[in-house]
């Protein structure tokens, strides 16, 4: 007999079935014990009664967590007795068949409440357990679906998802990096992308044209409520954009995405506006401003695109100007400029040339961020030494994209969209931990697996790596 999911049973009135789960609750009434069975996709109450006797006494010892097989007739639940709270709440499974296939201790914290009772630490020690939950089951797959509608949005726009390195090269974009030591060239290491940013680059040199990933990327930053080590994003590219087919691509898709999977939610004002850098700083102090009329409406969308940042800032402490975005991004040409009369002007006064970026913004969150890139090498060349590297640094570390530039580089931009933090907006929850299936305390650990740990000395040995007390 093929296994049914809880959910479909009312459909096989008075036909035998088959089911697998977990105890989620036991009540007796008098002599007859009453099970509910959960599964992924919900829970259905079985009826034990002491006629069968061997069956019966198998279903007494049954506690909470307990992982079952269950075979049964599916009858219609008693007049008055329905529940019209549940999607099997017309029916009940009459057991004729009963197998416990694994017992549990009782677990540390109760998993049919939302959880949010429960101390952070001990939920992530126990994260399989956690995750048992209705709230975070739902979380998982409201992700799931999430990221599936941008595949299948992006494809019908002819992007084609192409995955990238994980072991890189160490360039310096902004936040630290996580490295990983080679084996096999002692004293030399790999880096773990902040991004796919110089890859996604390539790609468009390649002549991809139009590219997407649901990216992993690594920063080895502090953390807080809306910030992880590794993180997922929405990675795009696309060759020869102007900056308004990237920020209209994005707005109907997330148009398209909320009316499908979020439709309690209201965008407040479509298209989405766009403000300048300027604009923000000058009426709201702040460049992701929240512009929802109405504050304390979870199901208020106020979605913004921040134009026209400058393109560089002074670092005090550094003496030295250094990108807003990344090296990366195009500065904006005044009418009738050539490349030479914009490296003319970058050069003469750096803090006063504004860039082709933009971020985008969701009800007081930065929840992406993009520009149309440099693809002239000579400008790129020059950004970098505004920024403080000499000549022979810039080619050590950039020298694969200026060397790849020379081979006929389309006009390109795109957009790094944070797809932990907007989740965490529309399933209004107040941290990303609570949308990742397995994530990093505030302090960057994994409770559960108790990393960062040590390695041995043979490990130590073998990467050349010696421990410095």
């Amino acid at each position: 007999m093929t296994r049914l999911w809880t959910k479909d049973t009312p459909q096989y009135l008075n036909q035998e079935v088959s089911l697998y789960g977990w105890v989620d609750s036991r009540r007796d009434h008098g002599k007859i014990i009453f099970i509910d069975l959960r599964d992924k996709t919900g829970i259905v109450q079985l009826v034990f009664s002491p006629d069968k006797k061997e069956i019966y006494e198998i279903a007494d010892k049954l506690r909470s967590e307990w992982v079952v097989e269950v075979k049964g007739k599916v009858n219609a639940r008693p007049k008055g007795m329905e529940n019209p709270k549940l999607t099997t709440g017309t029916i009940e499974i009459e057991v004729i068949f009963l197998q416990v296939l694994a017992e549990a201790k009782t677990p540390p914290f109760d998993v049919s409440s939302d959880g949010k009772e429960i101390g952070e630490d001990l939920r992530l020690k126990y994260r399989y357990l956690d995750l048992r939950r209705e709230r975070m089951r739902k979380n998982l797959n409201h992700r799931y679906q999430f990221i599936k509608f941008i595949r299948d949005y992006l494809t019908e726009k002819d992007f084609i998802e192409v995955e990238t390195p994980h072991l890189t090269k160490s360039t310096p974009e902004g936040a630290r990096d996580y490295v990983v030591p080679s084996r096999l060239d002692s004293g030399k290491f790999y880096a773990l992308p902040q991004s796919p940013q110089q890859y996604k680059q390539l790609l468009m040199v390649a002549g991809l044209e139009r590219y997407f990933q649901i990216a992993r990327c690594f920063r080895d930053e502090d953390t807080r409520g809306d910030r992880q080590p590794e993180f997922t994003q929405l990675d795009l590219e696309m060759d020869f954009p102007q900056q308004e087919d990237i920020l209209s691509l994005i707005e109907n898709l997330y148009k398209d995405l909320i009316a499908k999977l979020y439709p309690e939610k209201q965008i407040q004002q479509f298209p989405f506006p766009r403000l300048t850098y300027q604009e923000v700083i000058a009426k709201y102090h702040t460049d992701k401003p929240d512009l929802r009329k109405d504050q304390n409406n979870p199901n208020e969308l106020a979605f913004t695109f921040v134009v026209d940042f400058p393109l560089f800032e002074w670092k005090e402490g550094e003496k030295r100007f250094d990108a807003v975005h990344h090296p990366f991004t195009r500065p904006k040409f005044e009418e009738g400029e050539n490349v030479k009369d914009v490296i003319g002007r970058i050069k003469k006064d750096p803090s006063q040339p504004l860039a082709q970026q933009y971020d985008f913004v969701l009800n007081g969150f930065e929840i992406g961020g993009g520009s149309i890139r440099i693809h002239e090498s000579e400008l790129l060349e020059v950004i970098f030494e505004i920024m403080g590297h000499k000549k022979e640094a810039i080619y050590q570390k950039f020298g694969h994209l200026l060397e790849a530039f020379k081979y006929g580089v389309p006009p390109h931009g795109g957009i790094a969209l944070g797809l932990d933090r907007i989740i965490m907006i529309l399933e209004n929850e107040s941290s990303i931990r609570e949308v990742i299936a397995f994530p990093k305390t505030g302090d960057a650990k994994d409770l559960m697996m108790n990393a960062p740990s040590e390695i041995d000395e043979k490990q130590l040995k073998e990467l050349h790596l010696k421990i410095e007390k």
